[in-house]
């Protein structure tokens, strides 16, 4: 059986350990995730045994004839040679098997049929052909065009030199050889990175079926909950390992956890006892055997280890400044690089409160789409407006890359964060995988991962009740990905958001916007509501026979009592909603007033002038008061708004057209 085995590794940088001793075993038909906390040596493991880099001590022994493959997280580079003549490079061990089979036809040709030597090259060749048969070498056209196919590469892409692809899709291209390959194990390291959802939901079905041995690392605990059934968890510089997908190993690992804390604490309790006995009796003649039988017990306690224990991380964003209903409108959007339509006709509408996630294959538009949304980009026609009191924040990755600040990371998050969340800085640094003195580097010298992470925490310090997030999770482990899900769903304003983490997305969506064949279509409800809706539509358009769908003016499903009945709440509902926006406008201004009243109040001209600064606080007081009356009324509309939009139908399940 073809099998990599790796025995007491052990692995150091400087004076810190890595990997002590560590055995594992990676066979055909183990489908295994290797876990562990950033800088545990999952990285380092890899290319250990990949044949990359070698161990400080111990060996890794590959079953003879075992073929390894690995596609490391980044840095692959394809430069001299078309995408399709690179994939063909997979195929290398079947072309040397034609090779050496022509050259034996050779042979035999020139042998009497009778020589003694013919027989045993006729074994020869029948044994080489069926390897040839068995390395896919006939029918790698079709398995490349596939895999390429598979990961989002379209055929006019096939013949394009390698050089012209950007390092994503350089990594892919990594990926394609390494699955053409059919290795006998197949090391990944973050696979998924560069993946979009139809990318990675391809992967996903490819590596669940892959018949040899697959280690694998991801970040994405959806991926590895379909893909793998062993878990191998880097554990304080040794690997354990447990059977199960993530989520399994997760549950397990938690109660042993808390078993093991459990156990650690009464070892502690019992160590105190123990201690504070020696301590109270240490010169008391009278009690010296007895001090003496506790140090020998103190000595011979085998201490439990525990590892360095996250805390729980709950973050909360600044309270957003309250906003009208309706957040923003679009009409009539569209955008074209060129001769190249990215979308038109985009019509949307986004409410207070919506997790609105945008998707669609790579080059559809999403990012295009956050981009005119944000303002970063204009579109080439239709109209896009703001709703009332809109304070919106931008994130993505591209603006990230460009920061060149000389100062502190410590220090850019302290000049935008409120004081009362400075005091747990440190920790929300550390949730985002800046941790020891890391807190303390220039933010000029980060890796654009880092610099993501931090321009991702930096904004969600700041208050504003409209986030739009391009790619949030990339460069974040599980847990920093649990920490902001948590606080993007107990965050009270909008998110519109484009993602590739399907656990994420499922977790956090309340609609969706597709943006597909230069259109978009809006459906409310989750995300897996609508895979079960897309799964529907293209059933149902599969079984039509080629019949065209007639236009509506309203949902056949809606009588005329109900059309006149939503018609007439949506009347009542813009009553209200220009209600609102008047109200936010006072709010506004009076918050405004009060500003500029304590500003006074600071000036020397006004304190030091009795009449004029109890005038002044009077003033303020009032403003204070009004404002506290206009927040109430403010919040007992909006409460009647959200009411009314839910007994209206056409608000409920309202689309829009492609």
């Amino acid at each position: 059986m073809p099998l990599v085995s790796l025995s007491g590794v052990s692995v150091s940088f400087g004076d810190r350990t890595i990997l002590d001793s560590v055995n594992l075993t990676v066979a055909t038909g183990n489908r295994i995730a290797l876990v562990g906390p950033n800088g545990s040596g999952k990285s380092t493991l890899m290319r250990i045994i990949a044949g990359w880099t070698p161990p400080d001590t111990g060996a890794v022994v590959p079953e003879r004839d075992t073929r390894i493959a690995y596609v490391p997280q980044s840095g692959a580079v394809h430069a001299s040679a078309s995408l399709r003549e690179e994939a063909e490079k997979a195929f290398g061990r079947g072309a040397a098997l034609v090779t050496e089979i022509t050259a034996l036809e050779e042979r035999l040709a020139a042998l009497s049929p009778e020589s003694p030597e013919a027989d045993s090259l006729l074994w020869k060749h029948h044994a080489l052909q069926e390897k040839l048969e068995a390395s896919g070498y006939h029918a790698r056209n079709e398995a490349m065009d596939r895999v390429l196919t598979g990961l989002g590469f379209s055929r006019r892409d096939f013949d394009a030199p390698c050089s012209s692809f950007s390092a994503g899709w350089q990594m892919r291209i990594a990926l394609a050889r390494a699955i053409l390959e059919v290795p006998d194990i197949l090391l990944l390291d973050e696979p998924t990175n560069y993946l979009d959802i139809e990318a990675r939901t391809w992967l996903e079905e490819l590596l669940s079926d892959f018949p040899g041995g697959l280690l694998l690392v991801s970040h994405d605990r959806y991926f590895l909950d379909v893909v793998v059934s062993a878990v191998a968890e880097i554990y304080m510089t040794r690997i354990t390992l447990w059977t199960g997908n993530y989520t399994h190993y997760e549950e397990v690992r938690s109660k042993e956890l808390e078993a093991l804390m459990d156990r650690w604490r009464a070892q502690q309790d019992e160590i105190e006892h123990i201690e504070s006995f020696i301590a109270k009796f240490r010169y008391n003649s009278s009690k010296a055997r007895l001090v003496q039988s506790r140090i020998t017990a103190l000595g011979k306690i085998e201490r439990i280890e525990v590892p360095p224990v996250v805390k729980s991380i709950h973050f909360k964003f600044p309270p957003p400044p309250p906003s009208g209903r309706i957040v923003l409108m679009a009409e009539g959007l569209a955008k074209a690089y060129g001769e190249h339509l990215v979308f038109s006709g985009v019509r949307v509408e986004v409410s207070k409160g919506d997790k609105l996630v945008v998707v669609g294959v790579n080059g559809a538009g999403k990012s295009t789409l956050l981009r005119i949304i944000s303002g970063r980009d204009q579109a080439d026609a239709g109209t896009l407006k703001w709703g009332t009191g809109v304070v919106p924040a931008f994130y993505s990755q591209e603006n990230a890359d460009s920061w060149t600040s000389e100062s502190p990371v410590i220090e850019e998050l302290e000049a935008v964060a409120p004081t009362a969340l400075i005091p747990q800085l440190r920790t929300l640094l550390g949730a985002f995988l800046f941790r020891g003195d890391d807190v303390f580097k220039s933010v000029s010298v980060l890796s654009g991962g880092e610099k993501s992470r931090l321009a991702m925490l930096m904004l969600l310090l700041k208050p504003a009740n409209l986030l739009i997030l391009d790619e949030p999770t990339n460069h974040l482990d599980i847990a920093s990905k649990d920490v902001l899900l948590q606080a993007l769903n107990d965050f009270p304003g909008t998110v519109i958001f484009v993602s590739h983490d399907r656990h994420f997305i499922s977790h956090l969506a309340t609609a969706v916007l597709e943006v597909k064949g230069g259109g978009v279509l809006y459906l409310p409800g989750d995300y897996e509501y609508y895979l079960r809706k897309s799964a529907q539509d293209e059933a149902e358009s599969a079984g039509s026979a080629g019949g065209v769908a007639r236009a509506e003016e309203r949902p056949q499903s809606a009588t005329q009592q109900e059309w006149l009945s939503d018609k007439k709440l949506k009347a009542e509902l813009r009553i209200l909603e220009k209600e609102e926006a008047t109200l936010l406008e006072n709010l506004e201004a009076i918050d405004a007033e009060r500003v500029r009243l304590e500003g006074a109040m600071s000036d020397p001209d006004v304190y030091s002038n009795g009449d004029r600064m109890r005038e002044t606080r009077l003033k303020h007081e009032q403003a204070v008061t009004r404002h506290a009356a206009e927040m109430d009324r403010w919040q007992i509309l909006d409460e009647q708004i959200r009411v009314l939009r839910e007994k209206i139908p056409s608000l409920k399940a309202d689309t829009a057209g492609r």
